[in-house]
């Protein structure tokens, strides 16, 4: 299941928590970045692909309805949070999927999260078969040690979980210290050319030379630098079917 990548945009930390928590409980959902305004929301929408945007609408400098208007047509499905009722007709306007009122309560949540789900599937649905093919992305932007670095997604090898934190590991040897969820990482990925191969480890799948049987229905990943890894029971079957095995 293609998951949710979504991006909670409140200058409210209390807020912003709130959110989290009640996403936190759903498995579709990625939480891809957690902004305290628009401008970094701006940084974040640059640097991955979101689905579902949940926005506050006062907020210091550039406001919830101001930074909508600096988004091109490809924007995502949004949701409105606030603590004011004076906008819920202008975010209708602007095609808001819904207006959620604080304090909501999770019920009430887990409607407009079941709407948002059928609206983000509706548009995966209606992407044109031969239409313009979608953005590939070549770098993966990373904020480590104060810089951004922008990696190259070819020269990665594998990234691995680190507590709070997830390493990724390239080709030359470097590695990055990275802090940030594996759910939230692998949303930032394509697909189609990394994948899951246990619960701590995403793989390039261009850097695999061999898969060898091991323990328990698990296998050896060898790359062709020569590192190993363990793809686990869980996550054999897609692994398995990308080979054709």
């Amino acid at each position: 299941m293609e998951q949710i990548r979504v991006l909670i945009v409140d200058d409210e930390r209390l807020s912003r928590q709130r959110l989290r928590r009640l996403l936190a409980a759903e498995p579709d959902i990625a939480i891809v970045a957690e902004c305290g305004n628009a401008a970094a929301a701006l940084e974040a929408l640059a640097a991955r692909h979101v689905d579902l945007l949940f926005l506050d609408v006062q907020m210091p400098q550039m406001d919830g309805f101001q930074f909508l208007d600096s988004l091109d047509d490809g924007r995502p499905v949004v949701v409105f949070v606030t603590a004011y009722d004076d906008y819920a007709v202008r975010a209708f306007d602007v095609r808001a999927l819904d207006y959620l009122l604080k304090p909501f309560e999770p019920a009430r949540f887990a409607k407009t999260l079941e709407r948002a789900r059928q609206e983000v599937e509706l548009r995966r649905s209606s992407r044109p078969a031969g239409g313009v093919a979608p953005l590939v992305r070549t770098h993966l932007p990373v904020k480590t040690s104060g810089r951004i670095l922008f990696l190259r997604m070819e020269e990665i090898d594998s990234i691995e979980a680190a507590d709070n934190y997830v390493r990724i590991h390239m080709g030359s040897g470097e590695a990055h210290l990275v802090r940030e969820t594996m759910n939230a990482m692998q949303a930032r990925l394509d697909p189609a050319r990394f994948l899951r191969i246990h619960r701590s480890t995403i793989v390039n799948v261009a850097r695999v030379r061999e898969l060898r049987p091991w323990f328990h229905g698990d296998y050896i990943v060898l790359l062709a630098n020569g590192r190993q890894l363990t793809l686990s029971r869980s996550y054999r079957d897609n692994v398995l079917r990308l080979a054709g095995v």
